[in-house]
């Protein structure tokens, strides 16, 4: 299936405001921060610089930057763009609805915009694509079946840890809290357009979940799903891994009690896997089938006879 002209420039138009969007809180919070390493610092989860001012966005927001504009790249470039169109705006769509019922007008102004265009990026994916202009127009490539089997295994791993790592805090958390990550209650003290950390991890479980599925049946879908799966799954591990260097945490590893030993080194696994998953899938898929230029030779008719009769 291709996407037609105009549904591609509506998607390029509609994943561009998304990048919009983005960039203007984060400007907003450069502007409150006032320095670019403490607004990094900030996405990584270090709270020491609350005293001059606090971020509105989170780790989330620069990823879906990068993918909105991705997407809008691509669907400007190519005819086969309605798998990126359909998995940024599904991402966006799950990690701004919790965005409904947090507290302040700019949050939910932010969360009704992106859901709007989200929602209009995943009818575009629907709607605009068509059937091929004739049978022997050229199909999307699929992975190709050694990086898909390595990078499908590296998500599936991925998805039980963040589900894993859930149900460890919902067993040791009392119900309230437990509640309360999933609905960004009190107890939670999160950036105004952050999801809560229950919500996220479910979403990111769920979509490492299904690109390690479309990838290990290397769907052609499958690597739109992948590579933002895995850029997910980089940019948290690589939010972790340097909080853990900056304080010295990987120098006395050993000395951890167990539940903060595994904490960082998921971090840690997750930015390797997460680089592997993005260098797997960005390579060249498989080629596809070659069109045939012409027929089959039994629907052309059959030739003349020769020497031809009279009157042929």
């Amino acid at each position: 299936m291709t996407v037609t002209r105009p549904a591609r420039l509506a998607g390029a138009a509609l994943g561009g405001a998304l990048v919009l969007v983005a960039a203007v809180w984060i400007l907003r919070d450069l502007a409150a921060l006032g320095s670019p390493a403490d607004l990094a610092w900030y996405w990584a989860g270090d709270r020491f610089f609350l005293a001059r001012g606090r971020a509105t966005t989170s780790l989330v927001d620069p990823v879906l930057l990068v993918a909105s504009a991705a997407t809008a790249v691509a669907a400007l470039r190519s005819r086969h763009a309605a798998s990126a169109l359909a998995a940024t705006g599904t991402a966006t769509l799950a990690l701004r609805l919790p965005g409904l019922w947090t507290p302040g007008s700019g949050a939910l102004v932010t969360a009704l915009l992106e859901l709007a265009l989200a929602a209009g990026l995943v009818l575009v994916a629907a709607l605009g694509r068509r059937p091929p202009d004739t049978p022997y127009e050229p199909l999307p490539g699929r992975p190709r079946t050694g990086p898909a089997v390595a990078a499908g295994t590296l998500l599936a791993l991925a998805a039980l840890a963040a589900a894993g790592w859930e149900l460890y805090w919902a067993v040791r958390l009392p119900s309230e809290i437990t509640v309360d990550r999933f609905t960004g209650g009190r107890s939670v003290v999160e950036a105004a357009l952050a999801p809560p950390p229950g919500w996220l991890a479910a979403v990111l479980a769920a979509l490492y979940a299904t690109a390690a599925c479309s990838v290990l049946a290397r769907a052609r879908h499958a690597r739109a799903f992948g590579l933002l799966a895995g850029a997910f799954l980089a940019a948290r591990g690589l939010a972790g891994t340097a909080g853990a260097v900056r304080y010295g945490i990987l120098e006395r590893l050993a000395d951890l009690p167990a539940p903060h030993r595994a904490d960082v080194l998921t971090s840690v696994l997750g930015l390797l896997a997460g680089l592997a998953v993005l260098v797997l899938l960005a390579g060249r898929g498989a080629p596809a089938a070659a069109p045939a230029p012409y027929p089959p030779a039994e629907a052309l008719p059959p030739p003349p006879p020769h020497p031809r009769p009279p009157g042929w």
